[in-house]
């Protein structure tokens, strides 16, 4: 099994910025994908990020492009999300994922999650 552990939420005014950690254990595979979604009250879950396990390859969904990065570390076997420019859109639990293979924006498609992380933006 694979534990995911995301951490880094919390309460940021509107503009600035929050960086979340998502960091993997147990048992971990060589060529996973990793990916970045969120979920807002009243909402569907939505594709925020996603990266391929050599960081070549990532995808953004067009609301958060140019104001989020993903990034990773696989010594550490960590995703990173960095966020800026934090709008009031953005407040939402945002869960860490993992496939084995290559990224996709398709929440489905991913095999282990994380518990999520609260990000709640202030106006």
């Amino acid at each position: 099994q694979v534990q995911l552990v995301e951490s880094g939420g919390g309460l940021v005014q509107a503009g600035g910025s929050l960086r979340l950690s998502c960091a993997a254990s147990g048992r971990t595979f060589s060529n996973y994908a990793m990916g970045w979604f969120r979920q807002a009250p009243g909402k569907e879950r939505e594709f925020v990020t996603a990266i391929s396990w050599s960081g070549s390859i990532t995808y953004y969904a067009d609301s958060v492009k140019g104001r989020f990065t993903i990034s990773r570390e696989n010594a550490k076997n960590t995703v990173y999300l960095q966020m800026n420019s934090l709008q009031p859109e953005d407040p939402a639990v945002y869960y860490c994922a993992l496939r084995r293979g290559a990224p996709t924006h398709v929440g489905d498609t991913y095999d282990y999650w994380g518990q999520g992380t609260q990000v709640t933006v202030s106006s």
